[in-house]
């Protein structure tokens, strides 16, 4: 039986954008699909930006002594520093314009596949009270299955984007959307989440209480 997502609560919830940057973009093969889903993500943003919620941007690239410190033992990695691809300055590493972060929003930049683990991600997201994360990101079998399986082991309550992730291998995707993913966080796609935030609500006073003029509701209505 399907589980119904719990309730969304803005202020304490973060939508994390992965890895949408123009060289790793450029891995998938049908422009049309790109378009669409930078359109989707865009709209999540939208949406959870005019619902107060917190905005995080991961993106990878490399110094030259990050390339260094990569140890031949890893296999994806060690190729990226032997080639001296993604360095940092590299435009092909930027965000792309259409989901480009603004003011007050998290960036964070990582030298490996998940977003907590290169980064101080997880310390600026607790110190915003952030306890949940919506993850929307590429690839499903990389950055997306490396975030979302460290986050569940840090206890942050997730959501994946169904439709705001993709991969190049379109069996691995629908393995971890349909296998993996539903054990560790809840899998909605983004006309899902625009409906958990509208069923959002700003706390309302208690009954029988009454506003007081700094916001708190103990005095009893008369």
């Amino acid at each position: 039986m399907p589980v119904t997502p719990p309730a969304l609560h803005p202020r304490t919830t973060a939508l994390l954008v992965m890895d949408y940057q123009q060289a790793i973009l450029a891995s998938l093969p049908d422009p049309a699909d790109r378009e669409a889903l930078l359109s989707r993500v865009a709209g999540a943003i939208a949406d959870m930006r005019a619902h107060g919620a917190a905005i995080a941007y991961v993106r990878v690239g490399f110094t030259e002594a990050d390339w260094a410190a990569i140890p031949p033992a890893n296999i994806a990695f060690s190729f990226l520093g032997g080639q001296r691809l993604m360095h940092h300055a590299d435009p092909a590493t930027d965000i792309h314009r259409r989901l480009a972060p603004g003011p007050g929003d998290i960036t964070v930049r990582k030298t490996r596949f998940g977003a907590l683990s290169t980064t101080d991600l997880d310390r600026r997201l607790r110190d915003r009270g952030i306890t949940t994360l919506v993850i929307a990101g590429l690839t499903t079998s990389g950055a997306v299955l490396s975030t979302v399986t460290d986050a569940a082991d840090r206890d942050y309550r997730l959501y994946v984007l169904s439709d705001g992730v993709t991969d190049p291998d379109p069996q691995a995707h629908r393995t971890l959307m349909t296998g993996v993913f539903p054990r560790l966080a809840h899998v909605v796609d983004t006309a899902g989440l625009r409906s958990l935030l509208r069923e959002s609500r700003p706390d309302r006073p208690r009954s029988g209480a009454v506003p007081a003029a700094d916001g708190s509701t103990d005095r009893p209505a008369p």
